[in-house]
């Protein structure tokens, strides 16, 4: 029978892709995820693998580029200013289809910021973040179970519709250690991937990977053809936890870390005699705008909360969905800092005694 392992966030992505089938980590070290780097380097020796630590960062995601190219399954790690860096190669894997993994532990910014936790990279992660017309399936995991569960599913679903998946953690999960159940073997996809580049073989024609398109119609096909496969994920792949929403009287929408936190606040709520539900994304794209909609228009919804350790990013996304049904607040902290279940319970108080602002 298996036993859970006490084990690291960051360890815990780091054996789950090499779970998954992951032979080839390209990287360079920053705080809060270098423990992925770390791992990586005693693990890939043992299981046959490719670990590279790189001159840089955008070293780093051209060679996943390469390895994905070839039809393997490959990972880069960084954090905040370092997916900076990577972005440019981000958008031509997009551009060229290919299958790769890429995680962001968050750090709190903007600029070098500190090493704290932190979600201020959900605009950047969710919205192409490089150049160009494109996405990026975006898991946004709030255990450590999680952290497993989800980069395994990360290279599967890479490869199902030759896209980049990037795993948004934050330094929190990163960091912390929790008990996690391994499986025993992980069941790998039977993926066509006869359009890489591993030989001419028996073609005619050689395989060909690129990203750019001369003719103004032959690019502008190109992108349309993203676009349906877009919306083929999006209908697919939405993915979300919905907890008390149905006789809820406000709904909390959180992700990661900080919807632990509101977890406890619901039941704090419910012992002051108001009724609490969260919508919890697990895809940040695609994002689960009907489930929210859906929410919005239940008759004893009175109002949102949004959750979140930045500015105000996903709330943006929450707006859109509720679409002026109800009213949407916010709560956010920055530069590291975390909100306290006070904190988060004396505004839902607020909301539900109409003194909210």
């Amino acid at each position: 029978m298996a036993k859970k392992v006490l084990m690291k966030g960051n360890e815990v992505i780091a054996e789950a892709a090499i779970r998954a089938g992951c032979r080839h980590y390209f990287g360079y070290p920053i705080t809060p995820q270098t423990e992925i780097m770390h791992y990586m380097a005693k693990r890939m020796v043992e299981v046959g693998g490719a670990f590279v630590q790189a001159e840089s960062e955008v070293s780093a995601i051209n060679m996943v580029y390469g390895a994905a190219s070839a039809g393997a399954r490959a990972l880069t790690s960084s954090s905040s200013p370092g997916i900076s860096l990577k972005q440019e190669g981000i958008s031509y894997i997009a551009g060229a289809e290919l299958p790769a993994v890429v995680v962001n532990i968050v750090r709190a910014g903007p600029g070098l910021g500190g090493i704290q936790t932190s979600q201020g990279d959900y605009f950047q992660a969710t919205k192409g973040g490089g150049h160009g017309d494109y996405k990026n399936i975006v898991v946004a995991p709030a255990s450590i179970q999680e952290l497993y569960e989800l980069t395994v599913e990360a290279f599967n679903l890479a490869d199902r519709y030759r896209m980049l998946v990037m795993i948004l953690g934050d330094g929190t999960l990163g960091q912390m250690m929790e008990p996690v159940l391994f499986r025993e073997s992980e069941p790998t996809e039977d993926t066509d991937k006869s359009w890489a580049l591993t030989g001419r073989g028996d073609r005619t024609e050689h395989n060909t990977v690129t990203s750019i398109y001369i003719e103004p119609d032959d690019l502008e096909r190109k992108n349309n053809d993203l676009q349906i496969k877009y919306a083929r994920v999006a209908e697919a792949e939405t993915r979300y936890e919905s907890t008390d929403v149905e006789d809820a009287e406000i709904v909390i929408t959180s992700f990661g870390t900080c919807s632990r936190i509101c977890k406890n606040v619901i039941r704090q709520a419910a012992e002051l005699g108001i009724k609490v539900g969260m919508v919890r994304p697990i895809t940040l794209w695609p994002f689960p705008s009907s489930e929210i909609a859906r929410a919005a228009s239940l008759p004893s919804v009175k109002a949102f909360l949004d959750v979140e350790l930045n500015a105000g990013q996903m709330v943006e996304d929450v707006r859109l969905a509720v679409n002026g049904q109800k009213p949407v607040y916010f709560l956010g902290r920055m530069g590291g800092n975390m909100p306290t279940q006070k904190e988060i319970l004396d505004r839902i108080v607020a909301i539900h005694d109409g003194e909210a602002k």
